[in-house]
């Protein structure tokens, strides 16, 4: 009974679609948490204190756990984001021109008009407008999940096609935080951590293969970064970019560390995000609720916006500039995963929380709203659209 169970969880975990199934159930029970008399100690939970202290006072890191879980935990997934990015450009569906050429121009299309669709809807808010990259993200885990789930009745090259577009959609995510959410810069710091990563430039070079001295600096830029004013979860991404390809002698340090790095994001950082952040007490909610202009915005942006945005350029660029749709794929299937680019759960939410940091609380609770809402929306009429059948069939 017991080697059956094992042999069940083994299967599961390796199944493609795992993680999307893991990090809606974490989402699912934090509403239902969040929404019974277990709510008290939910927010307890999550303020619960953590505390590091490294020679007496000369650094001391005092956090809530929601703080620990969304500066800390989440740089360990952007590191992983990170190898995927790189191994992408160098020796994956972006190495090329020709290959990168339509998930880029989706996945900007897929950013810029989901964005413009949230700031029409909010103009006259300048809170509010703070918000407008919420909707401009795509949730890889989440999305690529569902398409696994329909398993053969998607062509290979779709799959293929969300997580390049999704990928890029992240590197597009760093940036924005890098840029737009930054604020009360520290000059000291920053120049520590540029220092870091001339280390980690060094050790790249010297060909230092063992993964270990990157993650230490790494630790010593996360520290850096998180005093500077800019999110730690850059620290991840620069970490990241500096792990070697391959060693000359046919192993790949990057592809060791992501294959290692890969359950344990997919099963634990992305799923206690999930629980520590989609938690919202429904209570007062009506459908009135998501009529408000945040929620609205979040909502027309991922569902419609991401849709658009994505077909639209690529139509464009495969009509004009010599880009292809991809193989065996209709453009109704092609449709449907531009839709399921409207997935954007976690990479909303984080950018969501960024956005409206120490502002009222009625923001954070639309903007669960919203994304919880145009998420669901758009996985299920992805979905639907990617399991009809094609006049003919």
């Amino acid at each position: 009974m017991l080697d059956t169970l094992q042999r069940a969880l083994r299967r599961f975990m390796h199944a493609p679609s795992s993680g999307g199934v893991v990090l809606a159930l974490a989402a699912l029970a934090a509403l239902v948490v969040s929404n019974s008399g277990w709510s008290g100690f939910y927010e307890q939970f999550l303020n619960l204190h953590g505390e590091v202290r490294i020679g007496g006072d000369a650094l001391v890191l005092s956090k809530p756990l929601l703080l620990w879980v969304n500066d800390l935990w989440m740089a360990v997934f952007f590191f992983l984001v990170g190898l995927e990015i790189k191994r992408e450009l160098l020796d994956g569906e972006l190495a090329s021109r020709s290959q990168a050429l339509l998930p880029a121009g989706a996945a900007l299309g897929g950013m810029v008009v989901p964005a413009l669709i949230y700031a029409a809807i909010n103009r006259g808010d300048g809170v509010a407008l703070r918000g407008w990259a919420i909707p401009a993200a795509t949730d890889i885990a989440f999305a690529l999940g569902i398409l696994m789930l329909l398993g053969r009745r998607v062509p290979a090259s779709l799959k293929v096609f969300l997580t390049a577009v999704a990928i890029i959609d992240d590197l597009g995510a760093i940036l924005v935080i890098a840029f737009f959410y930054t604020a009360n810069l520290s000059p000291g710091m920053l120049l520590m951590a540029a220092a870091g990563g001339a280390v980690l430039l060094a050790l790249n070079r010297a060909r230092v293969m063992s993964i270990g001295p990157y993650v230490v600096v790494g630790l010593v830029i996360w520290v850096c970064v998180l005093k500077s004013g800019i999110h730690a979860t850059l620290a991840g991404v620069i970490t990241a970019l500096a792990i070697p390809l391959d060693d000359g002698r046919g192993r790949s340090p990057l592809r060791t560390a992501e294959h290692a790095l890969h359950p344990w994001v997919a099963f634990a950082v992305l799923p206690m995000f999930a629980f520590a952040n989609a938690g919202v007490s429904l209570q007062g909610v009506t459908p009135g609720t998501l009529l408000q202009t945040v929620p609205l915005g979040i909502v027309a942006g991922l569902l419609v916006g991401k849709a658009v945005g994505v077909f639209g350029a690529s139509w464009l660029l495969i009509r004009h500039a010599g880009a292809r749709l991809p193989s065996e794929a209709s453009w109704g299937q092609f449709f449907g995963v531009c839709v399921l680019c409207g997935v954007g759960f976690t990479m909303s939410l984080f950018i969501g929380a960024l956005a409206f940091e120490g502002q009222d609380a009625a923001y954070e609770t639309q903007l669960k709203l919203g994304v919880l809402a145009g998420s669901l929306l758009s996985g299920l009429l992805g979905s639907a659209l990617l399991l009809r059948r094609p006049r003919g069939a």
